[in-house]
């Protein structure tokens, strides 16, 4: 058994649902099917969850939004006649959408997260009408009727462990099963949207819970690449990945899957592959518990900005029992999760997130740092973008620091941190924000060769639209650990 998914650009109109489902009968191992909303149809195009948001918007400002509701009825209503749905189908899909302008509103994210559900909703009853049209036995089925429960805030939602259990029925369901991506339902009935890449999850939870043989999730493009392909022109394509190295490609910037997909799957030890719709004969990238290491030690280099740091150093911090504790339970306290604790014997950084760690909360952090620990020092630096190395391989090779560190030197790009973690599945560098496209592209120069792109046009290359902050002060030292 197989379950598959497919995003919103393979469902955006009739052509691309035509060949969703030549995709589906092609393989009778296809059994079930997760959807995600109506993506796309051109560049300038709204996605439905888009219009689905606008409308909620606007009801909640105003308290009518029959223009917006009207544009979503009419995306479902072309997508019905061009695939010949039934119009008496259709008629219950806009009279689904219309029922969106009786909801209670008190609760605003409890609102929000029942508008944009019905997207997918909608999407799936789409997909199995047309499938029942050309001769093919499939069923719509609810989120509630099959068991996804689900606890967290509205747009944050985790499956409840029991839920696995129920949705394991769905292995005996006769013909193609057809089911909503992104939402569960808590136990009160109310609808709860996941974090981003919602549909991922759904299809990760269900292929978990039926034991599939393969989870296999469709998008548009062929494979996961080696690097961004906006900043090198046809990348090297990965066809092997372990569970834990998309892990860290995706937590570094990676868009292709969202990490937190990966664990339902990854958990019971079900393979993915991610596919292309639009060529669904190349082979894609699989996603498994284990690969060789033959080929290369370096599977990917990815990155992103928005990130800080606070250094903290204190003579003698080594001995101090309780220090590290303590530093972790000041930022607990202020609500704060960090990212990345690189130390020395007398010095330690904490990296976080700049959207969390606002102005008005660093003032009492560096407060309470001074205070409760009695630092001889305590800084921030803003500006900061991490570049991450990410290979399983790197383990079983001498070297990579050096040949990385070289690399980015030669690109005139100073490095703030290094943070080698034990398992050495990743090597993570700081660098300042306006350097990292240049870093990432000159580390892909190093461990995968140079594209067709002239050298000295990609060392060029800045983060549009970044304002210069702050920079690390000289005096913080070099920080890394092994």
């Amino acid at each position: 058994m197989k379950v598959a998914k497919f995003g919103g650009t393979s469902l955006a109109n009739a052509e691309q649902i035509r060949k969703v489902c030549d995709i589906i009968t092609a393989d009778p191992e296809r059994r079930i099917v997760v959807v995600s909303a109506p993506g796309k149809r051109h560049k300038t195009d709204d996605k439905v969850t888009d219009l689905l948001i606008a409308f909620a918007e606007r009801l909640l400002r105003d308290g009518e939004a029959e223009q917006e509701i009207r544009a979503v009825i009419a995306r479902y209503r072309e997508i019905g006649q061009e695939l010949g749905i039934p119009e008496q189908a259709i008629d219950g899909i806009e009279k689904d959408l219309r029922e969106l302008l009786t909801l209670d509103t008190s609760v605003e994210a409890k609102f929000l997260d029942r508008v944009k559900a019905a997207g997918e909703d909608n999407s799936a009853k789409v997909v199995a009408h047309y499938l029942n049209s050309i001769g093919v036995p499939a069923s719509y089925v609810n989120p509630w009727d099959a068991g996804l429960l689900v606890c967290g805030k509205y747009g944050n939602a985790q499956v409840l462990p029991e839920s696995y259990e129920r949705l394991r029925a769905l292995r005996d369901r006769e013909g193609i099963v057809v089911f909503p991506g992104f939402f569960g339902y808590a136990t009160d009935g109310s609808v709860v949207t996941f974090s981003r890449g919602g549909s991922d999850i759904t299809g990760s939870i269900l292929a978990a819970a039926v034991q599939a043989d393969l989870y296999e999730n469709f998008t548009d493009v062929d494979s996961v690449f080696a690097v961004n392909p906006s900043l090198i022109p046809q990348p090297k394509q990965v066809t092997e990945l372990t569970y834990q190295e998309m892990r860290e490609l995706s937590y570094a910037g990676f868009s292709v899957y969202h990490a937190e997909a990966l664990f339902p799957a990854f958990r019971t030890g079900v393979p993915v592959c991610i596919k292309n719709t639009n060529n669904p004969t190349a082979p894609g990238t699989m996603i498994v518990s284990k690969r060789s290491y033959t080929s290369t030690n370096v599977v990917g280099i990815a990155g992103d900005a928005g990130f800080c740091s606070i250094y903290l150093t204190k003579y003698l911090m080594n001995r101090e029992v309780g220090f590290g504790r303590k530093l972790l339970q000041i930022l607990e306290e202020e609500g704060l999760s960090y990212e990345h604790i690189p130390s020395g014997i007398d010095h330690v950084s904490v990296i976080l997130r700049n959207d969390i760690f606002t102005r008005e909360i660093e003032e009492r952090v560096i407060s309470r740092i001074r205070t409760e620990l009695q630092v001889d020092d305590v800084q921030v630096a803003r500006d900061l973008a991490l570049v991450m190395i990410v290979g399983e391989g790197m383990r079983e090779n001498v070297g990579t620091v050096s040949r990385a560190a070289i690399a980015l030197a030669d690109a005139g790009i100073n490095i703030e941190m290094i943070n080698q973690g034990s398992s050495e599945v990743s090597l993570m560098f700081a660098v300042k924000d306006r350097n990292v496209k240049k870093a990432i592209v000159s580390l892909y120069h190093e461990f995968f060769g140079r594209s067709r792109v002239l050298y000295d046009e990609v060392l060029n290359l800045s983060l549009d639209g970044l304002e210069e902050q702050e920079r690390l002060p000289k005096e913080v030292p070099f920080t890394t650990v092994a």
